[in-house]
């Protein structure tokens, strides 16, 4: 086997999105030939934990845990945090609108912690690992993020050792949704974007998970930037037949901050209510995740809170059976710069789960394309009320009907298998140019 160290902030027992495409990578490598070694932190400051990701890992993967130092115990005494109390991902508000002292604190983090609060985590990580490969040698380094303090830990054991590296973004840097939002003066903006470029230059190979966000990043490094979906994995989703839940199940699996509640989808489904006695019975919306408190706040507002149930977090086994068991599975984007390649990693797991998905978005972005190229549903402009009513309609006159049915063909090319072949294959060629 051929040794790669992957440098992650996420990994089990952290949950969510951000440490999926890493451990699935971690639980095939071997089968191409790669042996993965991680580099990840001791206890990290997780937004959601859930044991069960590292299920399917091998047994005798090693995993190198070691101390970090970050700032957010000051930074929740600051918004007055309960012990144990989680910080949110994604500017998502639980609870209330964002008071003065949480703008201050997003101030803080976004002018000094650059490029991010795990900045402590460089210096301590480059001296280690220098140290450790002298005696356990890899042949490659991939670094992921965000955070994109992970890909300077990278740069800087690639100067030490000449080790061939890949700086993979599950998310763009300086062009990320949320980027405007962090309030940043111009010489924190200055220095995200130094650093952005340098990390894009340096790497022997960048990799990105959609087709326009890669195109953002050639025109900084001269093209040298892949393309490197997310994906599935079919281990994850039972074999046997699971019932639907009972009616028109409309389910949003995962977090939902304020940028993606989209109110003209609340207010055109209130006007199918109000037009169609039947569709009003039948409609069931289910949130399965965190969600923002300015969900709640639309839901009353359209008079929509009696059909709406809150399943909460739950862990990945847990969500991925309740997105077999959906009527219509919600894909909500959100209009931001980031949106033509804004691919949501959870799109793949609903392709898997064979379920129709309703995706509010760009008809033209990464994500819509997608989903017309595997048939796994209907996509309406953010924009467009109209459409939303005729995509919802349409998708209720079909379950009515007993012909909603969503189109599997295409998608086996991202499975994780598939996807962790291609990473293996990029490896190869890296390494053989060495």
């Amino acid at each position: 086997m051929r040794k790669v160290l992957i440098i992650t902030y996420y990994w089990p027992p952290a949950g969510g999105v951000p440490v999926q495409r890493w451990v699935k990578m971690a639980k095939y490598f071997r089968d191409f030939g790669w042996e993965p070694v991680i580099y990840t932190v001791t206890d990290g400051e997780y937004p959601v934990l859930d044991e069960t990701l590292a299920a399917g890992l091998p047994a005798n993967i090693e995993v190198i845990r070691r101390p970090i130092r970050e700032p957010y115990t000051l930074y929740k005494k600051l918004l007055g945090f309960k012990k144990g109390e989680k910080i949110n991902a994604g500017f998502l508000h639980e609870k209330k609108k964002q008071g003065l002292m949480q703008q201050f604190a997003v101030w803080i983090r976004g002018n000094f912690f650059i490029p991010d609060a795990r900045k402590f985590w460089i210096q301590p990580s480059i001296r280690f690992l220098t140290k450790y490969l002298e005696s356990h040698p890899v042949e490659a380094i991939i670094s992921t993020g965000p955070p994109h303090s992970m890909h300077l830990i990278a740069n800087g054991v690639k100067q030490k050792t000449g080790l061939p590296w890949i700086a993979d973004f599950r998310d763009p840097w300086t062009n990320i949704d949320y980027y405007q939002d962090l309030h940043l003066s111009a010489w924190a903006d200055k220095q995200h974007h130094t650093l952005e470029k340098k990390v894009l230059t340096a790497a022997t190979k960048v990799v990105t998970v959609s087709w326009d966000w890669a195109k953002d990043f050639n025109a900084i490094n001269n093209g040298n930037t892949e393309v490197i979906t997310n994906g599935f994995d079919a281990d994850d989703f039972p074999q046997e037949i699971i019932p639907l839940f009972d009616g028109f199940v409309l389910n949003h699996i995962g977090m939902i901050n304020k940028a993606r509640n989209p109110e003209i989808l609340w207010e055109a489904i209130k006007e199918l209510c109000d037009e169609n006695v039947s569709f009003h019975k039948d409609l069931q919306i289910r949130f399965t995740g965190k969600y923002d408190y300015s969900v709640a706040a639309y839901l009353e507002k359209y008079q929509l809170t009696s059909k709406v149930f809150f399943a909460g977090q739950i862990t990945h086994q847990e969500a991925t059976k309740a997105m077999m068991q959906s009527t219509v599975l919600l894909l909500l984007l959100n209009d931001t710069q980031d949106i033509m390649g804004r691919i949501p990693a959870k799109l793949f797991e609903y392709l898997a789960a064979k379920r129709p998905v309703l995706a509010i978005g760009n008809l033209q972005g990464d994500a819509a394309k997608i989903i017309h190229e595997t048939g796994a549903g209907l996509v309406a402009d953010f924009k467009d009320k109209q459409a939303i009513k005729n995509a919802v309609s349409t998708m209720y006159k079909q379950f009515k009907s007993g012909e909603l049915k969503a189109d599997t063909a295409g998608i086996a090319h991202y499975s994780r298998q598939n996807i962790t072949k291609k990473y293996a294959e990029l490896l190869s060629r890296i390494t053989t140019k060495q």
